[in-house]
């Protein structure tokens, strides 16, 4: 009866999004692990299953970084921003477009969906430029000095026709964060940015960031300090008052450009917790930290949260 009462709660859910879409992103962290990897995957295949229109999106830092280090070479970071040179390109379309993406893939097929392996590049999804390069300051040294970012591109353009044909008969588009400019030269691009890009121009019901927290933190050290409901007023709020930082920033930027640009509900969550991707959709709780463009009522806020 137990089974029964769980599956009676979450039809509600079921009957909200069936048909709408969600883009996941998986940082290169949840997917390191084959186990975690796997346990993604089944959660994902069901959302799909159920008739979630799923988008993957996902990372790769710490393998090519491990890639990298395998083949005599040194990742290269200022400011915690990668540096893409030639070789560290080489090793991000072998390792994100090959190893990372093949594994996710083989994954949802087990778990019963129709994966198709893309990046930006495949059906010109994403336009990039070239980033060009800049002052900054650099932490380690304290130094201003001119940057060069490599083969470092910013999205210009997102055309989802590709996407949303593959959705309409009944696939799971899987994106590495790789695109191109208009003259082919293939560009590493942040795969948060990337995310929020497609869920804009898909007009998607929720942009879910999975990483290893389990979402925002008031203070990053503290995982009891977990705030599962904010607007992007007291976002902001967070940021500009130094409570978001390092690796978190640009995650929560992304969610806030994310749902003040049409997306209806971004969320961060813990991709390492198990079965936290179906909680935070099929419950009222959730599992880790939800944003909106406005917070609502009390009365509102508890009948809508994590929906």
């Amino acid at each position: 009866m137990e089974k029964l009462a769980v599956i009676k709660a979450t039809l509600p859910y079921i009957r909200k999004f069936r048909k709408k879409t969600f883009v996941v992103k998986l940082g290169g962290e949840v997917v390191r692990d084959p186990e975690n990897l796997e346990a993604l995957t089944e959660d994902l295949s069901l959302l799909h299953n159920v008739g979630i229109d799923v988008v993957v999106v996902h990372g790769g830092g710490p393998q090519a970084d491990e890639m990298l280090e395998r083949l005599g070479m040194k990742p290269s970071y200022v400011n915690g921003r990668r540096i893409t040179d030639d070789e560290t390109l080489d090793v991000a379309k072998m390792v994100f477009s090959g190893k990372i993406n093949l594994e996710l893939v083989a994954g949802l097929r087990k778990g019963g969906a129709d994966p198709v392996g893309l990046s930006g590049v495949d059906g010109g999804i994403l336009t990039a430029s070239r980033r060009a390069p800049k002052q900054l300051t650099d932490e380690a040294t304290g130094k201003s000095r001119e940057v060069d970012f490599g083969h470092v591109g910013d999205i210009e353009h997102v055309d989802p026709h590709l996407l949303h044909a593959l959705l309409a008969q009944d696939y799971v588009p899987v994106l590495c964060s790789l695109a191109c400019d208009a003259e082919g030269s293939i560009l590493n691009i942040n795969a948060d940015t990337v995310a929020t890009a497609l869920a804009q121009a898909m007009k998607a019901e929720k942009l879910i960031v999975m990483t290893d927290v389990p979402g925002i933190l008031r203070d990053r050290k503290d995982p009891t300090t977990l705030v599962s409901y904010l607007d992007t007023i007291e976002l902001r709020q967070m940021v500009e008052s130094g409570h978001i930082t390092e690796g978190m920033r640009p995650k929560v930027e992304a969610c806030l450009a994310a749902v003040e640009n049409g997306v209806h509900r971004a969320h961060v969550i813990d991709g390492t917790k198990e079965h936290a991707l179906l909680e935070e959709v099929f419950t009222n709780a959730g599992s880790g930290t939800m944003i909106v463009t406005r917070r609502e009522t009390p009365q509102a806020a508890e009948a809508a949260a994590h929906a």
